[in-house]
């Protein structure tokens, strides 16, 4: 997370407007939720693997283990939709009898499977193309002229602030715990664990007591107010975008 933010801050891409960067990713990302095919979502994940990697000069080997972080929720989602349980073998694609009731894989429901998983991935892969390549700062900024309501930006500013000293404290807590060998064998780290759980939200709650302290001593009004920079205004990066995304919707009514 805290290279994730260094990134965003350090990018190729940190010269460009970033309401060129959220219309670049939030168009793709519709485009690749919208489509019937895999297709699109194999050439979107593509794009914007180019445009991280390539374009912005964030490694290859950190973009990839970003995209690892969600393959373990989608896999679970993705087998339940592709195995299915039925008191008739009938229509099952691959097939194996358990205590009476048949458990395996319909053809269609494996390509729904395989369909949502690849789709996923090319929506996740948008986000990350924002999330590297434009601070949250800037994010806001945007979506405050978009007439987004405040308490909606306030609450994206603070629970990405929050994630941060949710790591900083785990972290000092775990590294106090392996010293005193609190991981030292399997019954040892559950309760290790639950003690660092315990201690978190506790710390949490009283670092959230000190940040509106700290805020309403720095005559906060309930609105975040953050300084925005000026960028130029690219014609030439918005006629990329609309070339990129044009034949990507053609694509998406061809494929219907």
């Amino acid at each position: 997370m805290i290279n994730l933010d260094a990134y965003a801050y350090s990018n190729a891409l940190k010269i460009v407007h970033p309401a060129e960067k959220l219309s670049f990713a939030m168009i793709t990302l519709v485009v690749c939720l919208a489509s019937p095919t895999v297709i699109t979502p194999l050439i979107v994940l593509a794009l914007m693997a180019g445009g991280i990697i390539i374009k912005a000069g964030i490694p290859g080997r950190f973009f990839v283990k970003l995209m690892l972080v969600p393959l373990t929720f989608l896999l679970v989602s993705v087998l339940t939709i592709a195995f299915s349980i039925s008191p008739s073998p009938a229509g099952f694609w691959l097939a194996h009898n358990v205590g009476g009731l048949t458990l395996g894989i319909r053809f269609p429901d494996l390509i729904t499977a395989v369909h949502i998983f690849i789709k996923s991935l090319g929506a996740v892969s948008c986000l990350y193309f924002l999330a590297l390549t434009t601070p949250i700062t800037e994010i806001i900024t945007v979506l405050g002229k978009m007439r987004v309501p405040v308490i909606i930006t306030e609450l994206m500013v603070l629970i990405y602030r929050f994630i941060f000293v949710f790591m900083e404290i785990a972290t000092t807590i775990r590294r106090a715990q392996s010293s005193r060998l609190g991981y030292i064998s399997k019954k040892s780290s559950f309760r290790s664990l639950s003690w660092l759980f315990s201690a978190l939200f506790g710390k949490v709650f009283l670092k959230s007591n000190e940040l509106f302290d700290t805020m309403t001593s720095r005559c906060y009004t309930g609105e975040i107010k953050v300084l925005a920079k000026k960028y130029p205004v690219s014609l030439k990066n918005y006629l990329v975008l609309t070339m990129l995304e044009i034949p990507l919707v053609l694509l998406n009514l061809l494929g219907r």
